[in-house]
């Protein structure tokens, strides 16, 4: 493992909350860190009556924010939503696609099996130029506030624990078990090459 940061890459299915907290807690303890949403389109929540609100992956936080604000003032600040715009605004210009990425990273995090299944499926179907294995790890976080501040945590505990390993797997795999232990959370993980 390098003695640089590593360079972590934490992905969820909207780029919004969870990678994104994700991406704060990990950034503030000095990894260098990029999050993305690996679904096909961004979505927020759109209220008790009516569907999600969907953006493409191209709009903006402060895009989001707006149109939000001027649609729902009470219910997007009532549900967190603006909250966790304007803290994304603070981190990076708007969401992005894991699969559109082309970038090397140390490790990979996920938080839900959707995005799991899909950062796997993308791995497998590129042009494996250089067959780099990166460990993929899914950390189940529940999409609220609370839980996208504790999966937080805990992927920056595995990243503080992998830093200076010098068998990335093997050290993984005992973080896996020791965090397991603690939280009494299981954890799917895999090496793919790319």
């Amino acid at each position: 493992m390098p003695s640089s940061p590593l360079r972590v890459a934490v992905v969820c299915m909207s780029n919004v909350n969870r990678s994104m907290e994700a991406h704060r807690v990990l950034s503030k303890n000095g990894f260098h860190v990029r999050s993305f949403g690996a679904g096909s389109h961004v979505r927020l929540p759109g209220g008790a009556r009516n569907p999600p609100v969907r953006y493409n992956f191209s709009t903006s936080y402060k895009k989001m924010h707006s149109y939000l604000f001027s649609k729902d003032q009470k219910l997007y600040k009532r549900n967190g939503v603006l909250h966790i715009l304007k803290r994304n605004e603070r981190i990076k210009p708007g969401p992005e696609r894991f699969q559109e990425c082309p970038d090397p990273f140390d490790i990979i995090f996920t938080c839900g099996q959707r995005a799991y299944n899909r950062v796997v499926a993308n791995l497998c179907a590129r042009d494996q130029e250089m067959w780099q294995p990166v460990p993929l790890v899914n950390v189940d976080i529940d999409n609220t506030l609370e839980a996208a501040s504790l999966g937080a945590s805990i992927i920056c505990e595995l990243c503080q624990g992998l830093q200076q390993a010098d068998d990335t797997q093997s050290r993984l795999a005992k973080l896996l078990q020791a965090t397991k232990e603690k939280t009494r959370r299981s954890f799917l993980h895999t090496v793919c090459f790319y």
